[in-house]
This record gives C-alpha cells, structure tokens and sequence, in this order.
C-alpha cells in the first residue's frame, strides 16, 4: 500500500451520481483517511474510500491504474467507445452448464477461445434418478467430462458446484470469476415436471424465479457491465390468433399508440416461472441498468455439435421420456423398436424447432454483440415450424430410408393445450444469425442414433 501511494497514478472515482477523474493526493479533506485495498484478477486495484460531510456520509470505489496503464484519451482511436461500452467479453459463466444446452453451450464457447466457468447443482441428474428416467445417450459424471475436454483441448473449464438459490455460494462464484457474461441455462426446463404436483410445481417456481432473482443482483453487486444472456422459450407467449413478435407490440388503441411488452398466456408452471424471470429482468434493466438479453427458444433438437462429437465423453443428452423428452426424440425412439408413433390429440400442436448447433451459434452471437446498458433485448430462436402430424410424417420418412415400416395412432392430449397454432414468430434477424442446418438431415441422424 506505501509503494502504490508514492507511486504516480490516477484515479477513477465513481459514486451513484457521476465519475470523474481526480488525481490519489488530492481528495477531498472531507475524506476518511481510511481506506483499503482490493485485489482482482485484472492489473487494476481497487480503493474503496469511506468518508464523511455534515449530515451525510458516502463510500467512494476507485480503480487505480499506472500512469503507464492509463486508458486512452478522446483523442485516441478508440475514442468512439463510451464508459458504458465493455471490451471484448472473453470470459463467460455457464449456469446449468451440466445440462442439454448448457453442455454444447460451453464446449463450443471454450473452443472458441473464451475462458468458461460451469455453474450448476447437478440436480437434472437427480431428477433422472427420482423418476426412473435415463438419457438414451450415455452420459458421463460432469468431472469426467471436464477432464477428457482439457485432455483433448489442452482447454480448462472451470467447475462451481452449487444452486444459485443460495445467494451466498453465488456471491463468491461471482467474486471469484468476475464474468463479462453470463449465460443462464441454470433453470427446471420441464413443463409436464411442473404440472406432476404441488412440490414440483413449488419447486419449478422457486428455482427459476429466484435463481434468476439471484443472478440479477449479483451482476448489480459484483460485475454491474456484465451482459446476462437468458434463455427464455417462445412458450411464454401461449398460442395467441396473431403474429408473434420479439418480446414487444406496437399497438394504437383510442387515437393513442405505444410500443408495449407482448401479452403472455403461459400454459404451465413452468413457462409462467420464465415470465416472471423476463417480468424481473425487465424491471432491473430499467431499475438498475443491466444489459440482458433474452433468447426464447422453440424446441431444441439433435445431440450432436462439433465439441461433443469429439469423444463419447462429451456425449449430449438425448431425453425421449414423457417428461423431459420432446415429441420429436419420442418418435424416433418409438420408430426405432418398432411402436407406432403416439400423436396426441389430433396433431395440430405447431412450434418452432431449431437444432442444438444453432442454439450454441445464436448464443455465441448474443455474447459477442451484447445489449447496451439498461438494454432488454428479446430474440424469437427457431429455424423452422412444424406441427405434430408433420414432425410424425418427417419420422416416418426417415424411416423408410432406414427400412423401418412406421406406423401412427392418435392418442388423448395429456396435455391443455391449443388443438391448432398457426401463429408465425419472428427470427433472430438483428444478429446476422444464419443457419445452415436442415432439419431432415439432422433428423436422419437421429434416427440412426436410436439404432445403435
């Protein structure tokens, strides 16, 4: 501490109201001659000042930098940056990183050149074990995982075991790896899970709502610049008789029009926990001037992207159960060993599908061109729309090329649900997002895979 008060430096001093710089021999006299120093992972230091003026007392943060280290003036070529512009981000947390998309999300990130931390209770495992359900795809311990990833990358992901409901354990998580984003995957994905009972649904809720709650004041306590990417699901829009728009509508209504949030009808516990988490981030954007985006994903499908087709190590989920499986990995099971394909209701259920590459590239995407500060950005994710009987009448096709003679039987809907959907959602346009991933190919490999 002597050395760096001798040594000539500046000081950026912030408070709720204005930054400015002020050279470190010159503060105020009201200032306390108190202070202390923090340590981070940057070359920076930082000098928290506690001070008093009649009838108010204040805390000062201050980033000290070398005269040598100083930033750049006006003047300079970057001069076209704002404070509330960060740099690159290069190291991002993956919260729910042990999970379907979580996995592929920071493999490929990591491959990428980003430094990745995992985050994640591991309880999606403990759910397969509760109900006597298993991955197809076998899945190995998250440590295994880990370890045949830097052996065959030389690339090191972090791991933070833990649930994001105890603010205390992600407070230090945070402290610890000071991300520039954050992507949250960390959340109860299942919607026919909510629906079993009371525990579960209590569960959904409390998990989704406040873990997000918890990630929201963590970035405002500890990394206020970090760019939380959210994965929301076009699920919170339920099944209105108009277009689906990104996250808002422009309407007039009595002579008057304004640009509003787009009305929510969720269907389950589940998908009503996601509003509420865009309901929250919304409000702590333009509360506390988080910059978050909210990507709301149709139906993921596929197990396959570059990373995990690596070693079977790094193999992804594929889910074909009632609960956590979607119609699609259930139809190409069923094809498989020979069971006719089980539509429910009459199979006009339509939504958007998109395959997990895309799902790792939108994210990508989103991370490098992150929202501006108190920014709530919402992007509609899918590449293509089907209805049930479609998604049926594509298996069967894939099938055939397989030699399988696939049969269909319609069954009761176990689900409240809309009968026909034939809403058109927009695409995550304003990224330069463009997939080159069609949806049969990828279908006909994953019939393949349900043959081995």
């Amino acid at each position: 501490m002597a050395h760096l008060l001798s040594t000539s430096c500046s000081l950026k001093l912030s408070t709720s109201c204005r930054s400015y710089p002020q050279a470190l021999n010159g503060c105020p006299k009201t200032c306390s001659t108190f202070f202390t120093l923090q340590t981070s992972k940057s070359s920076f230091r930082r000098l928290v000042f506690r001070g008093e003026i009649p009838k108010r007392s204040f805390i000062v943060q201050a980033a000290a930098v070398p005269v040598t280290q100083e930033a750049p003036t006006q003047s300079s070529s970057n001069s076209h940056q704002t404070s509330g512009e960060p740099s690159k981000p290069r190291r991002v947390m993956v919260i729910g990183g042990d999970g379907y998309c979580g996995w592929a999300t920071a493999l490929h990130l990591s491959n990428k050149g980003y430094e990745v931390a995992i985050v994640d209770s591991l309880i999606r495992r403990l759910f397969d074990h509760q109900l006597g359900l298993d991955s197809l795809t076998p899945i190995s311990s998250i440590h295994n995982r880990l370890r045949c990833w830097k052996s065959l990358t030389g690339k090191t992901i972090e791991l933070h075991i833990g649930d994001i409901c105890d603010f205390e354990f992600l407070s230090e998580t945070f402290k610890s790896f000071e991300p520039d984003a954050v992507v949250h995957f960390g959340e109860q994905r299942s919607a026919p899970y909510s629906m079993i009972d009371r525990s579960r649904a209590v569960f959904t809720q409390h998990n989704n709502v406040i873990g997000t709650l918890n990630v929201l004041f963590a970035i405002k306590e500890f990394v206020e610049q970090c760019h939380l990417v959210k994965l929301g699901t076009m699920g919170e829009y339920g099944t209105p008789n108009i277009d689906i728009e990104e996250g808002y509508i422009t309407i007039t209504h009595n002579g008057r029009t304004d640009t509003l949030p787009y009305p929510k009808q969720a269907s389950s516990f589940y998908h009503l926990s996601k509003v509420h988490d865009s309901n929250n981030i919304a409000f702590t954007c333009k509360a506390w001037g988080i910059r978050a985006t909210d990507l709301n994903q149709g139906v993921v499908y596929g197990v396959r992207t570059d990373e995990t087709e690596m070693h079977e190590e790094l193999c992804n989920r594929f889910d074909y159960d009632g609960v956590f499986g979607t119609a699609l990995n259930r139809f190409c099971v069923q094809a498989a060993v020979g069971h006719p394909l089980t539509v429910y209701g009459k199979g006009g259920q339509t939504r958007g599908y998109l395959d997990i590459r895309d799902t790792v590239q939108c994210v990508e995407l989103a991370i490098a061109n992150p929202a501006r500060p108190g920014e709530f950005r919402v992007f509609n994710q899918f590449t293509e729309q089907f209805s049930v009987n479609e998604l049926a009448s594509l298996v069967t096709k894939a099938g055939e090329k397989l030699g399988l003679d696939v049969k269909t039987i319609s069954v009761p809907n176990p689900r409240v649900e809309a009968k026909n959907i034939t809403t058109m959602p927009s695409t995550l346009s304003l990224l330069s997002w463009d997939s080159n991933h069609t949806f049969f190919q990828t279908l006909f490999l994953t019939h393949c895979l349900t043959l081995l």
